[in-house]
């Protein structure tokens, strides 16, 4: 429907163009007719040319057309350049600021109905690539700054270590720092490049029939060892469902939101996991209780490299829940994250 409508838009816009085009032509011609007659009238009147001359002369009619069409042609020309054809001069020269780089340009073509669907365009054209560009800007600044922390870390202990005099129990407290941050690393270069994979993914591939609960129930158990550290008491509230969907994918999905959701929680807390079924959805909660998330972080918390300020704890990348949202999406789903009274929810809404 949506389509259809956008088509008889076009349609519409195209007549009023051709429409506007023969009108031009009509009025050249009239006033053609109208120069040539105005003229020949002053010459007869000013007595230049006789109307014998006519009758004698059948050639300076046509001469006079001739000269009047010049006239209106080089007039209406100019008006073209300076008014008419204004407008797609300015979009042309726009076109190539922003094809240079210039994510800056914005553009205003008048009132006219007929351009403004085109000034419309490339302005939202100019604002998605100008958001492109900050992101891609935000996202190696950050990586760089990511990737530069630990290898300056393991550098320095590693410089440490050289020392003759370095008591027994530093150096095996250093190696164990390198360990963890070699550990950051591989496991930041490993999301980062599941991070670009999936962003080039453009449909969902691999999709297969499952039963959802035993896969989440799978996770939990992969993390069993993280969740008792925290002593946290589980309660998964679901029934058996099934889903058509990419296995592999969610498998990431999951771990990546129930760790951390282990990892906010606070010690002796509860992690509760609640899927439901309604109008065609699987909705997927999992609540843990402890540091809450600030309203003005709930969106950013999906973006590269994004670590909230109050975070204190040290762990992980910001790499995890952007993999999340781009794979969620991918199966044409929604998440998003809510904070109430110290209880934090992360929501995802996936088509059977």
């Amino acid at each position: 429907m949506k389509k259809e409508k956008i088509q008889e838009k076009k349609e519409l816009s195209n007549t009023k163009i051709n429409l506007i085009f023969i009108c031009g032509i009509a009025i050249i011609q009239l006033l053609s007719v109208a120069i040539v007659a105005f003229a020949n009238y002053l010459l007869v009147s000013l007595g230049v040319i006789k109307t014998e001359d006519f009758q004698n002369n059948g050639w300076v009619p046509f001469l006079l057309l001739v000269i009047s069409c010049v006239i209106i042609g080089v007039g209406f020309s100019l008006l073209a350049i300076k008014f008419i054809l204004k407008p797609y001069k300015t979009l042309m020269n726009s076109m190539y600021k922003l094809s240079n780089g210039d994510y800056s340009t914005r553009i205003s073509l008048g009132k006219r109905t007929t351009l403004k669907d085109a000034e419309k365009r490339f302005n939202v054209l100019a604002e998605e690539l100008s958001r492109t560009e900050m992101l891609h800007s935000d996202f190696i600044n950050n990586f760089s700054h990511e990737f530069k922390t630990p290898i300056a870390s393991i550098n320095g202990l590693l410089e440490l270590l050289k020392r003759d005099d370095l008591p027994q129990e530093k150096k095996k407290e250093y190696i164990s720092i390198i360990e963890e941050e070699t550990k950051r690393l591989l496991d930041m270069s490993t999301k980062v490049l599941d991070l670009s994979k999936i962003e080039n993914e453009k449909e969902l591939k691999s999709a297969k029939k499952y039963n959802i609960s035993e896969q989440i129930r799978s996770c939990i158990v992969l993390l069993e060892k993280k969740w008792e550290k925290k002593n946290l008491s589980l309660s998964l509230d679901f029934d058996e469902y099934e889903i058509r969907a990419n296995y592999e994918m969610l498998m990431q999905v999951w771990i990546n939101i129930l760790d951390n959701a282990i990892k906010f929680a606070s010690r002796d807390s509860e992690l509760l996991v609640e899927i439901s079924k309604e109008l065609g959805y699987l909705t997927i909660e999992i609540t843990n209780t402890g540091l809450p998330i600030k309203e003005e972080d709930r969106e950013k918390i999906f973006s590269k490299f994004f670590q909230a300020e109050n975070n204190k704890i040290k762990e992980g990348n910001g790499i995890g829940l952007s993999i999340v949202k781009h794979i969620v999406t991918l199966h044409k789903g929604t998440i998003k994250a809510k904070s109430v009274n110290s209880k934090t929810t992360f929501t995802v809404k996936l088509p059977i």
